[in-house]
């Protein structure tokens, strides 16, 4: 049994994303969403609003990065 090479379809040929950058997408996003949470608390130590709000702003693009992802796969 051989494989006929001018059947052999790539993901570059289906322009799919690799499973391992699927991967990394979401732990990129769920880094971005532990850091921002994690800010946020740093900031309310602190008692600084515009380092809280930057925090808040951050979580909640890690969480949009991460539901986009979930719906991506």
């Amino acid at each position: 049994m051989s494989i006929d090479k001018n059947k052999v379809r790539t993901q570059d040929d289906l322009n799919e994303e690799a499973p391992i950058d699927k991967v990394e997408n979401r732990v990129e996003a769920e880094m971005k969403k532990m850091e921002g949470s994690a800010k946020k608390d740093v900031a309310e130590g602190l008692q600084n609003e515009e380092l809280a709000k930057q925090g808040d702003r951050m979580k909640e693009e890690g969480e949009r990065d991460l539901e986009n992802s979930r719906r991506d796969a």
